[in-house]
């Protein structure tokens, strides 16, 4: 009586604790981008060929399990037919745990949308999902593999003789191999740390670009002229790079003039945060300063600093200010552009600049 109603009540806890997650997980997914119809508009656009293939593979398999015991061939057969319908199976298993993975990975994309401006964590979270599932799909496979070699006795037993006779092979292959298990390890450190994710901007080998794709052993980096940059993922983690945007998406734009020492600088101060204001969403509103920051034999160097929401925003806010200023300077002030000076003698010496 004691063990029945111990049983009854795990059961019972087990419930509920299902019930709580359940719930738990759909209030978190109900904060996601749009509403539910949305998320299984786009589940099921990603995901309905894979489905599709394995409900009819797993179709085919049950028939086969259930009418090949009503065909009463010979028993030498049934080995045989036994070990393939186990490979089948273990098939659909390893193809409906790839398509689970692949749900996870859709519902993580729904909920974390990545089109917003501060999608910092969005794209963390995406490069993180990502990268692990493309590591737990090959583990399934690896496993799948071994699940078939072990429905058919002969290759059992070749298994064991080769696991025997593994020691110098092991090293050969480890040898062989260290660069692949490298950039697998490489791209297990990059989830965990995230020194680069998704749409992140960096330049990489004098290349200005973003993060398009991290794979298990490359990286693709689309370059703002639409060229991609294909980066072993080793590299990210053996050489330095710029990261534009691993802690936030905002930077600040620098714009450099040179101009005559006769500039007013307070009209060209209040050009460059009167353009700002005007600029609109390529302004962050906090941030626009002009300085002089040297002094050379023939002109000086201003420099105006503009904070912009993301790195698009930045490059398109400095290109309208270096033209805007320029415009202004010829406009208002044509003699204060650069200019080279001669300075002439009266005894008829040559000119000196």
């Amino acid at each position: 009586m004691n063990e029945a109603w111990i049983s009854w009540s795990i059961r019972i806890v087990l419930s509920v604790f299902v019930l709580v997650v359940m719930f738990v997980l759909l209030r978190w997914l109900k904060g996601g981008a749009g509403g539910w119809r949305e998320m299984w508009r786009t589940l099921s656009g990603a995901l309905r060929k894979q489905v599709s293939g394995l409900v009819v593979t797993a179709a085919v398999c049950m028939l086969a399990t259930l009418l090949w015991p009503m065909v009463g061939l010979e028993s030498r057969w049934d080995g045989v037919v036994t070990g393939l319908l186990g490979s089948a199976w273990v098939m659909v298993a390893a193809w409906g745990l790839t398509v689970a993975s692949s749900v996870v990975v859709g519902m993580l994309q729904w909920k974390y949308d990545m089109e917003v401006t501060d999608n910092l964590l969005a794209r963390r979270m995406i490069t993180k999902v990502r990268v692990l599932q493309k590591i737990i799909v090959v583990i399934i496979w690896l496993g799948a593999v071994a699940g078939i070699l072990m429905q058919f006795e002969r290759f059992r037993t070749l298994g064991a003789t080769l696991l025997a006779s593994a020691g110098v092979l092991s090293i050969v292959l480890g040898i062989s191999a260290q660069k692949t298990f490298g950039s697998i390890i490489a791209g297990i450190q990059i989830a965990l740390s995230h020194p680069i994710s998704l749409d992140d901007v960096v330049i990489v080998e004098g290349e200005w670009g973003r993060i398009e794709e991290i794979t298990l052993t490359y990286v693709v980096v689309r370059i703002w002229d639409k060229r991609r940059l294909i980066v072993p993922i080793t590299y990210f983690l053996e050489k330095p790079f710029q990261n534009w945007t691993r802690k936030s998406s905002d930077l600040t734009g620098v714009v450099t003039l040179n101009v005559d020492y006769e500039t007013p600088l307070d009209p060209l101060r209040e050009e460059a945060q009167r353009l700002c204001r005007e600029a609109g969403s390529l302004w962050d509103g906090v941030s626009c300063v002009l300085q002089v920051t040297e002094a050379g034999p023939e002109t000086m160097t201003v420099r105006v600093t503009a904070g912009s929401p993301d790195a698009s925003s930045a490059w398109d806010l400095r290109c309208m200010l270096r033209e805007k200023l320029i415009d202004f300077l010829r406009a208002n002030y044509p003699h204060c552009l650069p200019k080279r000076r001669l300075v002439l003698e009266e005894d008829g010496r040559k000119p000196k600049a």
